[in-house]
């Protein structure tokens, strides 16, 4: 019988390093075995997956969480496979969503599946040189190769529709009479039957991800059990359970979905999101979340966390910035990271040098200010309407100096070499060149 993680994680005492440190470090919601997840860490090195599927050539934050757990636990020798669902994504994860997902051609899958291990690797290392290497995996591979009538028999008998439809991703679906295809109604037996490969193939026999994830892992562990190796029997089965472990959504401290920004999602690549842009929405976090936030996203140790944070008022601003400066030296590198540090000072801290700051591009020979400002590569206001008003009341400056016309014309032939000096607001400051 699977059972939910007891709400009284305190009175645990993991035996196993990995295990504590992704309790202590808050990564633990849920797992479908408490203590054999314990036993399995304590006793060797687990092999163990998490999946994305590949329907962008970027992860962006919301995927962070599930990428730092698997860099703690694979530094206390334990072995990731990252799947990347090149089969899956031709079907469509229906989880958290309102309608049916975008198909995507084998060529993208393959174009979004490489840069996505590039990304990966920042995290974690691919050298194929020691026991727990992590590996990276297409389920188009072994799904591809499925006959409809034979999965239909020898998986598909295993599943009820009445336990599949009190799932919450579906349940949520029905209930509020939306679209769910027949197509994405398959996506939780692919998914358990990841699993099992995984397990056959591979000797995985844990799967972590993302609390959206519980109904679809569940359904992979229930199916291992009932299924287990080729030519296993039960009693087999037994002996080789496997298990999964649930994180926590990513929310801030008033509720909200941490990820998204005015300009939309916060990508993990370069070419969408700069280090610069990337540094300051660390440093832009709610003060109470600063802890928090520090224990998910760096390396930073516990107690150095207790000792930055047991702060208020202005001093909090310095563990901010640590966080910051950490998260981006992560993805970006030490020396992106000092550069967006560096430009973040420039900008904000009185200083007249503007050069550090990140460079936009916006198409046109001329422009009006309003627009320039609502522009995706700007997005200083959420509206037209916020942005006029903001304007009138003084919040824009040009080259340094207050601009209180909506409908001000902003020209290329104007605009010098290094870029035309944009100011909205507190915390919105570009370098703007126009590009006829």
């Amino acid at each position: 019988m699977l059972r939910r993680m007891s709400g009284d994680l305190n009175n645990f005492t993991p035996q196993s390093p990995a295990l504590a440190a992704l309790i202590e470090r808050g990564f633990v919601e849920q797992g479908s075995d408490f203590e054999a997840i314990d036993r399995a860490f304590a006793e060797g090195m687990v092999t163990f997956y998490t999946g994305y599927d590949p329907t962008a050539d970027s992860l962006h934050v919301g995927h962070l969480i599930t990428i730092m757990a698997m860099r703690l636990v694979q530094r206390f020798g334990h072995r990731p496979i990252v799947v990347v669902g090149g089969g899956t994504a031709l079907v469509g994860d229906p989880s958290g969503k309102t309608e049916t997902r975008k198909m995507l051609s084998p060529e993208q899958v393959a174009e979004n599946s490489a840069a996505i291990k590039r990304q990966l690797g920042r995290f974690i290392h691919f050298d194929a040189k020691k026991a727990n290497d992590a590996v990276m995996l297409d389920n188009t591979s072994w799904l591809g190769q499925l006959g409809y009538v034979e999965f239909l028999r020898d998986i598909g008998r295993h599943f009820t529709v009445n336990r599949m439809i009190a799932a919450k991703t579906y349940r949520d679906r029905l209930e509020q009479e939306l679209p769910l295809s027949f197509l994405e109604f398959n996506y939780q037996l692919l998914q358990a039957y990841d699993f099992l490969h995984l397990y056959r193939e591979h000797g995985c026999t844990m799967q972590l991800g993302g609390s959206d994830q519980w109904g679809n892992m569940v359904a992979g562990v229930e199916l291992i059990r009932r299924v287990g190796v080729a030519g296993a029997t039960s009693a087999d089965v037994d002996r080789d359970t496997a298990y999964c472990l649930t994180y926590p959504l990513l929310t801030t401290s008033d509720g909200k979905k941490m990820g998204k920004t005015e300009r939309g999602a916060v990508w993990l690549a370069p070419s969408r999101f700069s280090a610069f842009d990337y540094y300051q929405f660390w440093v832009n976090c709610d003060d109470r979340d600063t802890a928090r936030l520090l224990r998910y996203f760096t390396d930073v140790e516990l107690d150095e966390i207790e000792r930055i944070t047991t702060v208020e008022g202005a001093a909090i601003r310095d563990a901010k910035a640590r966080l910051a400066y950490e998260a981006t030296a992560l993805l970006h590198g030490e020396e992106a990271a000092q550069r967006a540090r560096d430009a973040a000072g420039q900008a904000f801290g009185g200083s007249d040098d503007w050069s550090a700051l990140p460079c936009v591009e916006v198409p046109g020979a001329e422009i009006k200010l309003v627009d320039l400002v609502v522009h995706e590569q700007v997005a200083a206001f959420k509206s037209k309407r916020e942005a006029r008003q903001r304007i009138e009341d003084g919040a824009v400056r040009l080259d340094d100096a207050q601009e209180k016309d909506p409908y001000a014309i902003v020209r290329a032939e104007s605009i010098g070499d290094q870029g035309l000096r944009l100011q909205a607001g507190k915390k919105k400051r570009y370098r703007v060149k126009l590009v006829p």
